[in-house]
């Protein structure tokens, strides 16, 4: 496969051409970024281990019945995937009361939400990803029903997946933003799983083992998502 050229720069990834019209390859830098890009430093590592990371989870995720983007590792920090017609709307499902619902609602952190949460949001940096609904989504033309339906769906199903797996890592699946595409009109999960897009809490200590971590100024950014790959057994050397 052909890594040709550049498509699309985002704030911690660079979406590159290949010799195949469906397949990209998706290169994670060590940028990291905060507050829609107006924090963001270099993190020694960073690419190499949610590249990594991504892959381990999308495998898991497609073994348990989930279609996703991700085809092979190409390299540290290149991942070969399919071209998706993406959808301008993220998922976020929330186990645990944290970020903007504690901001929006007066929330206390940490609270077990029965049943979790399930918010969209439109990709919009400009306007700060602003929450949206169905109505919403099908005025506005970004997906119809069934494509709605279908990733709730799927949205549903990363919970059930991912809340186990981490679970047994000794880990708090607080809350993750999923994104979706469509690929020859098959709605498939798209972007990344890595601690950037999740939040990930030690079970015993509620120590946070996210990009929280950068948000709050906490340090030890890459010791903390090294340490989650390692409980999970994610391989990055």
């Amino acid at each position: 496969m052909e890594k040709r050229a550049e498509l699309y720069r985002g704030k911690a990834k660079t979406v590159f051409a290949t010799d195949d019209a469906q397949r990209l390859v998706l290169h994670f830098r060590n940028d990291t970024s905060a507050f829609d890009g107006e924090k963001i430093e270099q993190l020694d590592r960073k690419g190499m281990i949610n590249n990594k990371f991504n892959h381990f989870i999308m495998s898991r995720l497609e073994a348990a019945g989930v279609p996703t983007q991700v085809e092979a590792l190409l390299s540290d920090t290149d991942s070969l995937v399919k071209k998706l017609d993406m959808i301008p709307v993220e998922c976020v499902v929330r186990n645990r009361a944290a970020g903007s619902l504690v901001r929006r609602l007066g929330i206390e952190e940490g609270k077990e939400l029965v049943p979790p949460t399930f918010e969209f949001f439109l990709k919009n940096d400009a306007l700060h990803d602003p929450m949206v609904n169905e109505s919403h989504i099908r005025t506005f033309g970004w997906a119809d029903d069934a494509t709605v339906e279908k990733m709730k769906e799927l949205t549903f199903r990363v919970n059930e997946v991912l809340k186990k797996l981490f679970d047994e890592a000794g880990l708090i699946l607080v809350d993750y933003k999923l994104e979706f595409g469509l690929f020859d009109g098959d709605v498939v999960l798209g972007d990344e799983i890595t601690p950037d897009g999740c939040r990930l809490w030690d079970k015993e200590t509620l120590k946070k083992l996210d990009k929280d971590r950068f948000r709050q100024g906490l340090g030890n950014v890459v010791e903390a998502y090294e340490e989650v790959a390692s409980r999970l057994g994610v391989k990055l050397d």
